[in-house]
């Protein structure tokens, strides 16, 4: 039996004229993911995405968990392609879902006929094969609305389909259909979040880190690349400009109210990530930050670090709470990594008593002593751009 990897298709099919765009969009990025597995073909048909490997080297299990993390595949499912003949799919039923079939208690089964030839109709086909798998396995009730287990039936142009249940896929649009954007990643638990809902959007996206070396350790640089790293089958390969942070942090201290530091210090990351992202072509910075969750996160806050940057600002966390980021982060395997002890920057130099409620006059004033266009700038020159790729 040749089993293969089908991928069900969500929301783009609703794109109409530019559903065809999308579709190859989705395709290509499963190829690239693909390559180091070996041999596969790849093809969509009727809203389905098809990986079929192409001879035994190719690594099926791995392609099945590349498969698990693409953009645009709302549904993945382990399928065995047969004959459309309605007794061989009750063979293939039975050999391919019968450890499946001999744990369940109640099974449905639900057929597609794409293939508008075929002798029976829909329904007819899911009768007979339901049938014949109830005399098969007859501790099975049959269960229309809620079954243990679906049996799933597609008659299509050149074959037939059998499968279980689809596992849930990644959903939402295929990276690179939405523009660019430039994430600000730390070591911390949003941000790696807010970074994949964004690619989940379809946005191709870099990221870029702040380290203040000596206070902060390699090791908590190197955390952060590992949660890159964690990201890239989500989202493709990235960049990730690593920032040095320590001067401007130092020059704060010295120079500006130290309830006001905190803020001072997001307005200089949003202009650099806004410098860096202009000078690559990303159309916009993405934040982890949801409101009220620490003190540089107030409404009156944003609005201070706002007003520095040319570029859209992209919160998609902004209304969660921490307990729906924790399970997202979990969800994409980034909690582990996000908890380890390891330092950043926003940690350096904290004040005992941060202004919540920031005035943007009063935040203008404690800059103007600054040069802050010479501080950008040094920063901006001395990036280390890592690349990370699948």
């Amino acid at each position: 039996m040749k089993e293969i990897i089908l991928l069900k298709q969500g929301e783009m099919v609703l794109k109409g004229l530019n559903r065809r765009g999308f579709e190859e969009k989705l395709l290509g990025n499963a190829k690239r993911r693909l390559k180091k597995y070996g041999a596969f073909r790849v093809y969509a048909r009727q809203s389905t995405g098809y990986v079929e490997p192409l001879d035994e080297s190719a690594d099926f299990e791995g392609a099945w968990e590349a498969m698990q993390k693409l953009f645009g595949a709302v549904g993945v499912c382990r399928a065995i392609a047969c004959e459309k003949d309605a007794d061989v799919m009750v063979a293939t039923a039975k050999a391919y879902l019968g450890d499946k079939l001999r744990a369940a208690r109640s099974f449905k089964v639900e057929t597609k006929r794409a293939d508008k030839s075929f002798p029976m109709n829909s329904i007819q086909l899911s009768q007979y094969v339901g049938g014949e798998l109830h005399e098969a396995f007859p501790h099975l009730t049959a269960d229309m609305h809620h079954p243990e287990l679906t049996v799933h039936l597609e008659v299509r142009e050149t074959d037939a389909y059998v499968h279980a249940d689809p596992e849930p896929g990644a959903g939402g649009l295929p990276v690179g259909m939405g523009g660019r954007a430039l994430s600000l990643l730390s070591g911390g638990i949003d941000s790696p979040v807010a970074t994949w809902m964004i690619a989940k959007r379809g946005i191709i996206v870099d990221c870029i880190h702040y380290y203040s070396y000596p206070y902060t350790s390699p090791e908590a640089k190197e955390k952060v690349l590992d949660l890159a790293r964690i990201l890239v089958p989500y989202t493709g390969k990235m960049c990730v400009h690593v920032v040095p942070f320590t001067q401007i942090q130092e020059e704060l201290r010295r120079s500006c109210p130290e309830e006001l530091f905190t803020i001072l210090m997001r307005r200089f990351m949003m202009r650099i990530a806004c410098r860096v992202a202009q000078r690559n072509g990303m159309e916009a910075i993405v934040t982890g930050e949801s409101v009220g969750q620490v003190a540089s996160q107030t409404l009156e806050a944003m609005v201070c670090t706002d007003l520095v940057t040319d570029c859209p600002v992209l919160r998609p966390l902004v209304g969660m709470d921490k307990e729906e980021i924790v399970r997202y982060s979990r969800r994409i395997g980034t909690f582990e990594t996000s908890i380890l002890p390891y330092e950043d920057c926003c940690t350096v130099f904290t004040p005992k008593h941060p202004r919540t409620k920031p005035k943007p006059e009063e935040v203008e004033a404690a800059e103007a002593a600054l040069d802050v266009e010479g501080m950008v700038e040094k920063a901006v020159a001395g990036i280390e751009r890592v690349m990370l790729d699948l």
